[in-house]
C-alpha cells in the first residue's frame, strides 16, 4: 500500500502527495467516510494517509487508511457547534500572527489558540503584526504582551511587512519546520508569508469598508513548501475559537503558569476561582500570573460549564 501526505483539503477531495510523485488528486469511499463521526472532517492537512490509484487513472487515487498522529489540532466546529473540525495534524509548531489594530486584538484570542495547541505540546510563535501602524499607546500593549508570552516560554515579537522589523527572526524560525500559520481575517499572514517566501504569493485581500474586519482570503487549508526546507500550513482566517472537547481540568492543565502554581494550592481539585488558600489567585495578585491571562482563564472556565456534558468530544 503506498503512503501519502495530504497537502490541501477542500472537504470532499485531497491534494495528496508521496515522496517521489506528482500531486494526485484522492477521494474517501465508504467506511472511511465515517471514521470518526465527532469530526466534520475525518483527514486534515498534514495527515499521513494510505492510498491506491483509481482504475484507469494517472492523476486520481482513493485513499483507503489514516496512519496514527504524532499530534494535531481542533477547534469547535464553526458551522455545528456539536462537532469537532480538524485543522491540521503531524505539525513541529504553530504560527499565530495578532495585531493590536486593523483589525484591533479580539480579547482573549491568543489564549484562546493556545487551547489548541498546548494540549497537543505544540510550541508556538507569536508574531504581533502590522506594527508600523502602532501608536505609542499600541506599541505599549504590543510589549507587554510580548513580555508576558515569552516568559510563559513562547516565542513572541513584533513584525512588520513595511518596516522589516522581526522577518529576519521569523524567517529563521520557519526554516526546515512544518509551521501551522492561523491568525484572525485581517492580520496580514498572507502579505507577511509572501514577503518571507516571494515564490508563494499567497492571495492578499484588504479590511472590510463596513465592518473593519478582516475578510476571508484562504478558503482550504493548504501544505506549501518553503524554499528554505520545511513547509507552512496556510489555513482560513479565525473569526472566533470555542470548545467543545475540554474538560474544567484540561483548562487548568494549560494554562501554563496557572499549572505551575496550582501545586501549592490547599485543595488538589482547586479551580482557582472561589476556594480558599489559592496559590494561584495569591500569584496573581502578587504579579507573578498575568491578570490579564488569569481573566481569559476563568472566562473559558465559565464558557465550558455552560455547556451540556454529552455535548463535549474527546480526542480525535
Amino acid at each position: 500500500m503506498k503512503e501519502a501526505v495530504v497537502l490541501k483539503s477542500t472537504g470532499s477531495y485531497y491534494q495528496i502527495q508521496d515522496s517521489s510523485g506528482p500531486v494526485l488528486l484522492a477521494r474517501t469511499v465508504g467506511k472511511l467516510r465515517l471514521l470518526d463521526k465527532k469530526l466534520t472532517n475525518p483527514i486534515g492537512v498534514g495527515d499521513h494517509v494510505q492510498y491506491e490509484m483509481e482504475a484507469g487513472e494517472e492523476t486520481n487515487a482513493i485513499i483507503t487508511g489514516i496512519s496514527p498522529r504524532k499530534n494535531y489540532i481542533v477547534r469547535q466546529s464553526p458551522h455545528n457547534k456539536h462537532l469537532l473540525h480538524l485543522i491540521a495534524a503531524n505539525i513541529d509548531q504553530a504560527l499565530l500572527i495578532v495585531t493590536v489594530r486593523d483589525p484591533m486584538l479580539k480579547p482573549g484570542f491568543i489564549d484562546r489558540f493556545l487551547m489548541m495547541t498546548e494540549p497537543q505540546d505544540i510550541p508556538v510563535i507569536i508574531a504581533l503584526n502590522k506594527s508600523d501602524l502602532y501608536e505609542p499607546d499600541e506599541i505599549d500593549l504590543a510589549n507587554t504582551l510580548c513580555t508576558v508570552y515569552k516568559s510563559l516560554g513562547y516565542q513572541a515579537f513584533l513584525t512588520s511587512v513595511i518596516s522589516g522589523e522581526g522577518l529576519l527572526e521569523l524567517k529563521e524560525a520557519l526554516q526546515g519546520s512544518i509551521t501551522l500559520l492561523s491568525g484572525q481575517s485581517g492580520v496580514g499572514k498572507s502579505s507577511l508569508v509572501n514577503a518571507l517566501e516571494p515564490n508563494l504569493t499567497l492571495r492578499t485581500g484588504e479590511l472590510s469598508d463596513h465592518s473593519g474586519k478582516g475578510q476571508h482570503t484562504t478558503t482550504f487549508a493548504e501544505m506549501l513548501p518553503l524554499d528554505g526546507g520545511g513547509a507552512i500550513i496556510d489555513t482560513p482566517g479565525i473569526k472566533s475559537l470555542s470548545f467543545n472537547n475540554l474538560e474544567i481540568l484540561d483548562v487548568v492543565h494549560n494554562f501554563r503558569e496557572i499549572f505551575k502554581w496550582s501545586s501549592q494550592c490547599k485543595y488538589n481539585n482547586c479551580t482557582h476561582r472561589n476556594e480558599p488558600h489559592c496559590a494561584v489567585k495569591k500569584a496573581c495578585v502578587d504579579g507573578y500570573i498575568s491578570e490579564i491571562r488569569y481573566d481569559h482563564y476563568i472566562q473559558i472556565l465559565s464558557e465550558i460549564e455552560e455547556q451540556n456534558h454529552w455535548q463535549r468530544k474527546k480526542d480525535v
